[in-house]
């Protein structure tokens, strides 16, 4: 795509923000990679809604130097922080009206629906004290464990290959908001049996194991052969597959081979028609609980071999597994 061509995509992007509400007057700002060393972002006192290729600025990641007079958005820090730690190519930084409202009154997320499970999974919430963003460490680090943070009280960060992706998480967000919100009008104390299932009390192993080590995954496996509700679930649905586990540039790999929701066996090998990878860094926000395995896949940050939409149909067990994940702990 040429820089003309990313200009334009910029201007799109805007406008779609400014009709979906999600951003006005002179809020939020935008920025799409060039090349490793270079950036497009919109200027600042720029209106997304109707923006010009003039609106928006080159900006050098390595000296922060940008071309022309307009001067980029006051968020460039946070911009080219995001840049320099992750490989995206697509920052979206909005003013979403729901969000913020929900955000200022609630710690958290009730999610209604399986789809916000799936596709955003537990959204990161970051204090804010000022106006810009004045401590970009806190979002940076958010970022690691899902692809958009809400910053309380401020807005949204977004970020992904593409604009679309990013997008459609933030839209997605402002929907489950409204739909969170709608469903309190109806019922204050509305409960999701799912949840409860996951708050069910669990007894952490005392024991603590090198990451990916035979010991730990087989810590795993032990927890999950106690647990009566992936034992329910997985009759009922059939749990009954091969699913591997890969650590990037290494040799560690583990199946897991289910049947009706018992782990009967475990292989050092990849054979399965499904197998989770991802680098040491992901895998231990997953240990850790900090990152949802299906929305970690869906947001890209771990590769799936195979299809989701089948894997998805074992959802309930699998987001239990993977829950349990964060009970044997880790070095």
């Amino acid at each position: 795509m040429t820089e003309q061509e990313i200009r334009l995509e910029i201007i799109e992007v805007g406008r779609r923000l400014y009709c979906a509400g999600l951003a006005v007057a002179k809020s939020g700002n935008l920025s799409r990679r060039i090349d490793n060393e270079n950036i497009l972002i919109t200027g600042t006192g720029t209106f997304l809604g109707q923006l010009k290729e003039s609106d928006i600025v080159k900006v050098n990641l390595g000296d922060n130097k940008f071309e022309g007079e307009l001067k980029p958005s006051s968020e460039i820090a946070l911009h080219s922080l995001v840049y320099k730690n992750f490989p995206a190519r697509a920052v979206v930084h909005c003013h979403p009206p729901l969000i913020n409202g929900y955000f200022a009154v609630a710690k958290s997320l009730k999610a209604m629906s399986f789809e916000t499970k799936f596709y955003l999974g537990d959204i990161p919430v970051i204090p804010q004290e000022t106006p810009t963003v004045t401590d970009p460490a806190g979002v940076i680090a958010a970022l690691k464990t899902n692809n958009l943070v809400v910053l309380k009280n401020h807005g949204t960060v977004a970020i992904a290959d593409k604009f679309e992706d990013a997008l459609s998480i933030t839209e997605a967000l402002e929907e489950a908001v409204k739909s969170a919100a709608i469903g309190r009008l109806f019922d204050k104390g509305i409960l999701d049996d799912l949840d409860l299932a996951l708050k069910n009390d669990l007894k952490r192993n005392n024991a603590s194991y090198v990451m990916f080590s035979r010991e730990h995954i087989q810590a795993i496996v032990d927890l999950v052969n106690k647990d009566e509700f992936i034992a329910q679930k997985g009759k009922e649905l059939d749990l009954t597959l091969k699913l591997a586990i890969k650590l990037d540039n290494s040799d560690d790999v583990f199946k897991f081979i289910f049947e009706k929701g018992k782990i009967v066996g475990l292989d050092t090998d990849s054979d399965a028609p499904f197998v989770i990878s991802a680098p040491a860094i992901v895998w231990k926000e997953v240990f850790l609980g900090r990152l949802d395995s299906f929305v970690a896949v869906t947001q890209g940050k771990m590769k799936l071999s195979g299809q989701l939409g089948q894997l998805s149909r074992w959802y309930v067990p699998f987001n239990r597994l993977f829950a349990l994940f964060k009970e044997v702990k880790i070095k």
